[in-house]
């Protein structure tokens, strides 16, 4: 985390750090960037720099806390639904915004791999929403109870990310790029997620109807 002094800092003065210190990391990678060209770009100088962070992990921690927070920000809070119907215009409503953000700023997505596996002080943030969704969909009936709780949240979490990776690549490339949905990429999310979820023995059923 920043040093007390960059608290002090006006608040134009640290958005402008860390919004430096976040393109360079979108552009250049999270181990590849340079501190130097980092703190040149934001205007000040190698000594100054340490007034503010402890070094170059610490400045990427405090951008990464910063990208996961409009993560979160854009997803919400995974509140207990009641019935199957409204867990999925739930889960269709946060994932859609998520996409919308990450669609309007490069940099969150470039560094969105990293921050969800970001932590704050042991705290980590993004696989508790995704417990959150897990356990209410096993209360439901929505989600297998036969899978391991902790890996079906990282499983889905790790779904959900590769399908709104692929999805703002072909938004990126339409035609219409203001809009953020294209096609059919929410309806094969959900298809993806609901064979996650489905218990191995409706799977087997299916396959056994399929081969009659």
């Amino acid at each position: 985390m920043p040093l007390p002094r960059f608290d002090r800092l006006p608040a134009e003065r640290q958005e402008l750090i860390l919004a430096t210190a976040r393109r360079h990391f979108a552009d250049h990678g999270t181990e590849g960037a340079s501190y130097n060209k980092i703190i040149e770009a934001a205007g000040f100088s190698k000594t100054a720099a340490y007034h503010y962070f402890d070094g170059r992990e610490d400045l990427l921690s405090a951008v990464l806390d910063g990208v996961l927070d409009r993560l979160l920000g854009a997803l919400g809070p995974w509140v207990p639904v009641a019935d199957e119907a409204e867990f999925w215009a739930r889960l269709e409503a946060g994932a859609g915004a998520l996409a919308a953000h990450l669609y309007g700023h490069p940099d969150d997505l470039a560094l969105a791999d990293a921050a969800i596996g970001h932590t704050r002080d042991g705290d980590a943030p993004w696989p508790a929403w995704f417990d959150a969704l897990v356990s209410n969909g096993r209360q439901l009936g929505v989600i297998r109870t036969d899978v391991d709780h902790g890996l079906l949240v990282a499983v889905t979490a790790a779904v959900v990310r590769a399908a709104d990776t692929w999805a703002l690549t072909r938004m990126q490339a339409s035609t219409k790029p203001s809009e953020p949905a294209v096609g059919n990429e929410g309806a094969q999310l959900w298809s993806l997620l609901r064979g996650l979820w489905s218990a191995a023995g409706s799977f087997s059923e299916e396959r056994k109807s399929d081969a009659r």
